[in-house]
C-alpha cells in the first residue's frame, strides 16, 4: 500500500532531479573537464618554473584552486542528506519487507563479491606490471609538502578479537545518528537510512506520508546544491591540478606515468569484468549497455563523485536498462556509499606501487592485509571525490610504506579519480540489473531501450 503511494509520487520528482544535470550532459562537461586538464597542468608548468618567483606562484595556485575546494565542500555538504533520502525513498518504493529483504541480500553479496575481485585484479596488475621500480625515490623529497586532501574522516576497520566482537557490532548502529552524519560514518548513516526505510514499509501509507514529503523535499533541494557545484567543475579541475603541477613539477608527473597505467589496466579489467557478468546473468549485449549509459558515465568521470550524479544513474537504470523503478531507486543510492571496487582496486595499487618505490618488502600478509583494509575501508566511505586518497593513507601506515609518498602521486590522483569513479557508477548499474527480480531487467521481459537518454 505505501509502495502505491509513493509510486504517485517520487518518479516526477526524480524526473525533476535528472533534468537538473542533463544541461551538464549536453553541455559536454566531459569535454569541458579535459580541456581543463590541459591546461591546468600547462598554466602549473608555467608557474613552477623559472618565470615566477617561488611566493607569487604559492599565492596565484592557491586562488586558483579556491574553485576546486569549494567544490569539494559542497558535495560533501550534501552527500549525507542527499544519500539517506534516496535510500529511504527507494526502500518505501518496494512492494513488501520480504522483496526487500530479498533484494537487499543479492545487491549486498554482489557489491561483496565484486570488490573482493577487484582487489586481486590490482594485486595481480601491480605485482605483474611493478610500475614502482620505474620511479625514482628522490621524487618523493620533491613532492614532499602539505597536500590538500578531502577532509573527511574515515576509520579503517582493524581486527577485532572475539571477546571484543559484540561490541564492534554495537558500534555499527548509530546511537545518534546525527553525530554520524557530523562525523561522515557512512556505515552508520547507510544503517539508519535501512532501518527507516523498513520501518515506513510497516506503516500505513497515511503515517509514512509526511515523512516522505519531507525526504523527496531534501532530496531536491540538496539536488540544487548539486547543480550549483557541478558549475564549478571545469574550474575546480583546472585549478587543483595547477596547483599541484607547480608544486611537483613535470619530472614527477612523468615518473608517476607508469603508476597511472597500471591503475587504468586495473579498471579497465574491472569494467570488464562488470560487463560479462552484464552479458552472463542479464543476457544482454554489452555493447547495449556500454551505448544506454554512456551519459552517465562520461557525467561521473567529469565529477568524479558517484553520489552527485545519483538521479542520472537511477534514471538510466530505470529509462534504458529496464530496471524496475523500486529496485533501482533502492540499489543505486545504497551503491553509491558501498560499491567502490574501482577504489578499493586504486587503493591496494597505490600501496604496493609505493612500496616498490621505497623497496619495502610488504610479503604476503602485507599484501592480504593490504586487500582486506581496501574492502573494508572502501564499504561505507562518502562517494565523494578526493576519498581515495585520504583512504590510502591508513592502508600506507598498516604495511610500514611512508605516507610521504602520497605527494608523489597526489598530482596525477584527480584523473585516476575521474576513472574510478566511472567504474564505481558502472558497477551501479550493473548490480541493478543483475539483481532486479527476474523477468524485470534481467532480460526475460520485454527488451528495454538500448539508445542513450534523452
Amino acid at each position: 500500500m505505501l509502495g502505491s503511494a509513493l509510486a504517485q509520487l517520487h518518479p516526477e520528482n526524480l524526473r525533476r532531479l535528472h533534468v537538473q544535470l542533463r544541461g551538464l550532459i549536453k553541455a559536454r562537461l566531459w569535454l569541458q573537464v579535459l580541456v581543463a586538464m590541459a591546461l591546468g597542468v600547462a598554466v602549473g608548468l608555467v608557474l613552477g618554473g623559472d618565470l615566477v618567483a617561488a611566493p607569487t606562484a604559492a599565492t596565484l595556485t592557491a586562488w586558483l584552486a579556491l574553485p576546486g575546494y569549494l567544490f569539494l565542500a559542497l558535495i560533501q555538504m550534501i552527500v549525507i542528506p542527499l544519500v539517506v533520502a534516496s535510500i529511504v525513498l527507494g526502500m518505501a518504493a518496494g512492494e513488501n519487507i520480504e522483496t526487500l529483504r530479498r533484494t537487499g541480500l543479492r545487491v549486498v553479496g554482489f557489491f561483496l563479491l565484486t570488490t573482493a575481485a577487484a582487489v586481486v585484479i590490482g594485486v595481480m596488475v601491480a605485482g605483474t606490471l611493478r610500475p614502482g621500480e620505474l620511479v625514482d625515490a628522490s621524487l618523493v623529497d620533491r613532492a614532499a609538502g602539505p597536500q590538500p586532501t578531502a577532509a573527511v574522516e574515515v576509520e579503517a576497520p582493524g581486527a577485532p578479537s572475539l571477546a571484543a566482537l559484540p561490541d564492534r557490532i554495537v558500534e555499527i548502529v548509530p546511537a545518534n545518528p546525527f553525530k554520524a552524519g557530523l562525523e561522515q560514518n557512512m556505515t552508520q548513516v547507510v544503517l539508519f537510512a535501512v532501518l527507516l526505510g523498513i520501518a515506513l514499509l510497516s506503516v500505513s501509507a497515511k503515517a509514512a506520508r509526511p515523512l516522505i514529503d519531507l525526504l523527496q523535499a531534501v532530496q531536491e533541494v540538496t539536488m540544487v546544491v548539486v547543480r550549483w557545484a557541478m558549475y564549478l567543475v571545469p574550474l575546480a579541475v583546472f585549478g587543483l591540478l595547477a596547483q599541484v603541477t607547480s608544486r611537483l613539477g613535470i619530472d614527477a608527473l612523468w615518473g608517476v606515468a607508469a603508476y597511472v597505467g597500471t591503475v587504468v589496466v586495473g579498471l579497465l579489467a574491472v569494467m570488464a569484468m562488470y560487463l560479462v557478468i552484464y552479458a552472463v546473468l542479464v543476457r544482454r549485449s554489452p555493447w547495449a549497455f556500454l551505448r544506454a549509459s554512456r551519459d552517465v558515465l562520461l557525467l561521473a568521470f567529469s565529477t568524479s563523485s558517484s553520489a552527485a550524479v545519483m538521479p542520472v544513474s537511477i534514471r538510466t537504470a530505470e529509462r534504458a536498462l529496464g530496471v524496475p523503478s523500486a529496485t533501482a531507486q533502492f540499489v543505486i543510492p545504497l551503491g553509491t556509499t558501498i560499491n567502490m571496487a574501482g577504489t578499493a582496486l586504486y587503493q591496494v595499487v597505490a600501496t604496493m606501487f609505493l612500496a616498490q618505490v621505497f623497496q619495502i618488502d610488504i610479503g604476503l600478509s602485507g599484501v592480504l592485509l593490504v586487500a582486506v583494509l581496501a574492502i573494508g575501508a572502501s564499504i561505507g566511505s562518502p562517494g565523494t571525490p578526493g576519498i581515495g586518497i585520504v583512504i590510502l593513507a591508513m592502508l600506507l601506515g598498516s604495511v610500514g610504506v611512508p605516507e610521504a609518498g602520497i605527494a608523489l602521486i597526489i598530482g596525477v590522483d584527480r584523473i585516476l579519480d575521474m576513472c574510478r569513479t566511472s567504474v564505481n557508477v558502472a558497477g551501479d548499474l550493473v548490480a541493478a540489473s543483475v539483481t532486479a527480480p527476474r523477468g524485470q531487467g534481467r532480460g526475460d521481459g520485454p527488451a528495454a531501450p538500448d539508445a542513450p537518454l534523452t
